[in-house]
């Protein structure tokens, strides 16, 4: 199922110990994706900043109707447009979810592995363009914050917090993604680019698959105030059960096992149950306003995450020359 470590991008070194890890980070996820994306861009979601700037008159069919001054309009008489001023040394923060349900994987790496490389991969491109870099780790019933502060001595310091952070025990309490993303948009910063990196799979979440999540409201006021990016880690198994007949499942939130016959309907009915529960995932962050990036343990996801910030490179650039065109994150 699974493919060499060079094709899938797999962070070498696992259960090896930190430093063996951090260095297979550095190797796998910061020099190769710094030479996928080579050359000079405005960050990880880019776009035409947020900071207001001055006041000038209103260019029909160039500016956007959108940003017209309306209190200077109504003084001067004259339609004026406020300009937007790009940002600059802002504060990227993360929120890395290292809950008991990502302490699983059946591919190349556990959703735990793959969390971290993302933060550092993220790290990385805010490091390009001189932004500061900060994290929130989700560790079973605590959140754990590390400042943001600028360099790639810093970024090293904190994959390095995350690849020794002990993992949690199964039934422990884990704090709600809900509740994290509260005490996450609890930062008071300027605007900037905050990015949940999470399986975004809620505990007893059943009933209604197309009904709100216990995220979706945190989440959506988060993107209110910050641009933000949701990074879904999935494994192959998540999503589909293999052939095996009778097998012992171990819920790894509350550490209850079950034996289960995977027949094939049994096998049918948890694919359509897992594929809902990714869509509804999917059309509640779009609600939100919030990017969406999935990751697989079983893919290259170095190359996908690189392909994502060169769509909305694209994105931005349509934009900037079709002001007033709607374009989603």
């Amino acid at each position: 199922m699974s493919g060499p470590a060079g094709q899938t991008g797999r962070p070498p070194g696992g259960g090896r110990g930190p430093e063996h890890a951090l260095r297979g980070l550095e190797l796998t996820v910061l020099r190769r994706l710094d030479g996928l994306l080579h050359g000079d861009h405005q960050g990880l979601l880019p776009g035409a900043g947020s900071e207001l700037g001055d006041s000038r008159e209103y260019v029909p069919g160039e500016d956007d109707v959108r940003r017209i001054d309306w209190a200077v309009t109504a003084r001067t008489t004259v339609a004026h447009v406020r300009d937007l001023v790009a940002d600059h040394e802002l504060e990227t923060w993360a929120l890395a979810d290292l809950s008991p349900s990502m302490d699983f994987g059946t591919a190349d790496m556990e959703k735990r592995d793959l969390a971290i490389a993302a933060v550092g991969a993220i790290g990385l491109l805010a490091g390009r363009v001189g932004d500061r870099f900060g994290a929130c780790v989700l560790l079973g019933d605590r959140m754990h914050r590390i400042p943001a502060r600028t360099g790639r001595p810093a970024l090293y310091a904190l994959l390095h917090a995350l690849l020794a952070a002990p993992r949690a025990e199964p039934g422990t309490g884990a704090v709600p993604l809900g509740e994290a993303l509260e005490m996450f948009a609890g930062i008071r910063r300027k605007r900037g680019l905050r990015v949940v990196v999470s399986d975004f799979l809620e505990l007893g979440a059943g009933g209604d698959p197309a009904g709100e999540r216990g995220w979706e409201r945190p989440m959506r006021r988060l993107a209110a105030r910050h641009q933000v990016l949701a990074v879904e880690v999935v494994d192959p198994r998540e999503l589909e059960l293999p052939d095996v007949g009778l097998i012992a499942l171990r819920d790894p939130e509350t550490g209850r096992t079950r034996e289960v016959h995977l027949s094939a309907r049994v096998r049918q009915a948890y694919a359509e149950a897992a594929a809902a529960q990714r869509a509804a995932t999917a059309a509640a962050l779009r609600r939100c306003g919030a990017g969406h990036l999935v990751l697989r343990t079983d893919r290259d996801w170095v190359r996908d995450i690189a392909q994502h910030t060169l769509r909305q490179r694209r994105t931005a650039h349509l934009a900037g020359r079709h002001p007033t065109r709607r374009t989603g994150a």
